[in-house]
């Protein structure tokens, strides 16, 4: 739907504005609103501004996640309706009208309009989106140094465009019915994507545990979450397939790693954020020579495939051209396969992808008096292996789809990104006055 301008316009005499409807008033926050502290009852419960908007109840969105304060010093009652503006978060987006009664932090400014006829929803969607355009993070860095606090102070003296109480209605009524409209094809597309990525991850299973051929005899694994695999696929465990030589290695604990250094020189500690990442060029923590030779056993090298052990349990990577030599940290598991018997590329994937391989992992975390998974945990990994040139054509296959399934989950997320695009400025055009929807008024209140 196109919408059509106003028939004419004035200077706002405010830079970051611009031109606004000839009859509408252009009026600083605390004109139009005041900040209001009320204490709060002993049955209130915990109101939150999350960063899209949305002002609810904690409860209503989750309850994990959060710092609960031990004395809630300060706190002060919500109603429904009110304008709340998150002081610290404000930057990205939690500005919003409060859909419920309850209690918040001193962090929250506390808004009511000063006049009945103005429509606090109205001035949510205009200050969120100047909040998601930068104005935000621009005034706060004008103020003070590396800070993004909003607080009351700032926001009372935000200039704002306000046009007659009626359109602010109708202007929130055709809001509301857009970005709803909008909400929807998003959350479509948002679906899409997941079945897209539950169809790879289902094609990439069987292909490891059933192989490419539909016809091919099969033999019962041995394993319960496995069930039957091809007859001639050889199943073992992971220890059998390694080098014999350090072919599983977990890096170095304690006094083995004192003294590392941020000055970029030596040789580097890789850890978790590259392994998660696949970014080996991430990192800060550095080895002198002399230290590095006497770690020789946990040396990275060019074709090793490092896992997790920790925390974000099951990411693995195959490590490719390193930007420096170095070595592996106590949260990482090196290994080096026997390229006999096993692709490199292969393993890479059972680890990453196989829902068999990911549920060992998992069952052996849970088992384990410490937290995380060791090298002899891995080792004891059943894996249901094909020759060497079926695991050839399986990778050919894999690599083909992976690439025909993210060409579509890449269009879907750009169809994502369009739809947001346009829910974005069909709200600062509205708030800003450069559409004009009175016409859609009687639909919107319909």
């Amino acid at each position: 739907m196109s919408f059509p301008g106003y028939p004419k316009y004035k200077d706002s005499g405010v830079e970051w504005l611009g031109q606004v409807p000839e009859h509408w008033d252009v009026e600083r926050l605390k004109s139009v609103f005041s900040l209001v502290t009320r204490s709060p009852r002993e049955e209130d419960e915990i109101v939150t501004a999350f960063r899209d908007g949305t002002v609810t109840l904690r409860k209503n969105r989750r309850e994990d996640g959060f710092t609960n304060a031990f004395h809630e010093h300060g706190y002060q009652r919500i109603e429904k309706g009110d304008l709340i503006i998150h002081a610290m978060d404000a930057f990205a987006g939690a500005i919003g009208v409060s859909d419920s009664e309850g209690k918040s932090t001193p962090v929250y400014s506390v808004c009511v309009p000063r006049s009945v006829e103005h429509n606090p929803r109205y001035f949510g969607y205009l200050l969120r989106s100047m909040a998601m355009s930068g104005y935000v993070t621009a005034l706060a860095k004008g103020i003070r140094e590396r800070s993004t606090e909003f607080r009351w102070k700032e926001a009372a003296n935000v200039v704002l465009s306000v046009p007659p109480c009626n359109e602010q209605d109708s202007i929130v009524a055709t809001l509301d019915r857009e970005t709803a409209k909008i909400d929807e094809l998003v959350a479509e597309q948002q679906r899409l994507m997941e079945l897209l990525k539950e169809k790879r991850q289902a094609v990439i299973s069987h292909a490891v545990t059933k192989g490419l051929n539909p016809d091919a005899p099969m033999k019962p694994s041995g394993v319960e979450w496995l069930g039957e695999v091809p007859a001639h696929w050889i199943v073992g465990p992971l220890k059998f397939l390694v080098d014999p030589d350090g072919g599983i290695q977990m890096g170095p604990f304690g006094g083995m790693l004192l003294d590392l250094r941020s000055d970029d020189t030596g040789y580097k500690v890789f850890g978790q954020e590259n392994t998660i990442s696949g970014d080996f060029s991430l990192g800060a923590r550095w080895i002198d020579s002399q230290r590095y030779t006497s770690l020789q056993s946990y040396w990275l090298e060019s074709g090793d495939i490092v896992l997790t052990r920790k925390g974000s349990l099951g990411n693995a990577r195959l490590v490719g051209e390193l930007p420096s030599p170095g070595i592996i940290d106590s949260d990482t598991i090196r290994v080096r396969v026997d390229h006999s018997r096993l692709r490199r590329d292969y393993l890479a994937v059972l680890f990453h992808e196989a829902e068999y391989v990911k549920h060992q992992i998992t069952q052996a975390q849970r088992g384990a008096i410490l937290p995380g998974v060791n090298s002899t945990t891995i080792s004891n990994i059943v894996l249901a292996l094909p020759p060497m040139p079926e695991q050839a054509e399986i990778m050919e296959s894999l690599v083909r789809g992976a690439a025909m399934f993210e060409e579509q989950i890449g269009s879907v997320q750009r169809a994502v990104e369009l739809l947001v695009e346009r829910r974005t400025s069909i709200i600062s055009a509205a708030v800003t006055g450069q559409i004009d929807v009175r016409h859609l008024a009687p639909e919107a209140a319909a």
